[in-house]
């Protein structure tokens, strides 16, 4: 080996030792921040939070047919505030695109003697299959309402059967 490989060598050498160092001495300060953090946090004053749950029964079952919608009634807020969860399952024909389809509940009109849009909701997925869910409620309007799924591509919508809400 020549002079010239040596001094190569050597700056090599002496460039890695320092790389080294320096990631030694970033390595413990950043322990000795986080270490500085968490003892910090053991001495700021705790606070206690309750958390409640409510529990309700499961009367649907968790993966309704195709083709069908699943309505469990929730617990509302108050006499005429109704809540519920519509379920249902869609399969995409073209699992690599995008499938769009809405939700739609509709009421009762004994005057026009014809089911009217009261609230509706859009969305879509790519994939094969999906199951797909709707929370909604009604306030302060007694009828007889129905939950339709609109998928796109397809001549139906799907339909549940009537829900009446009552004060």
């Amino acid at each position: 080996m020549g002079t010239r490989s040596k001094a190569v060598l050597g700056t090599g050498s002496s460039t890695a030792a320092r790389l080294l160092v320096g990631a030694l001495a970033f390595t413990a300060a950043y322990v000795g921040v986080s270490a500085y953090g968490t003892a910090n946090s053991t001495q700021r004053a705790t606070t206690t939070v309750d958390l409640s749950a409510t529990v309700l029964p499961v009367t649907e079952q968790t993966d309704p047919d195709v083709g069908t919608i699943t309505v469990s009634a929730l617990d509302g807020k108050g006499d005429c505030d109704k809540s519920f969860v519509a379920r249902s399952v869609v399969l995409n024909p073209d699992a690599g695109n995008t499938l769009m389809y809405h939700w739609r509940l509709t009421r009762w009109s004994s005057v026009n003697r014809a089911w009217k849009t009261y609230q509706t909701e859009y969305a879509g997925f790519a994939g094969a299959r999906r199951n797909v869910k709707w929370e909604l409620s009604v306030q302060d309007n007694p009828g007889w309402y129905r939950i339709e799924l609109v998928v796109a591509g397809q001549e139906k919508s799907i339909k549940s059967d009537r829900i009446l809400v009552s004060c």
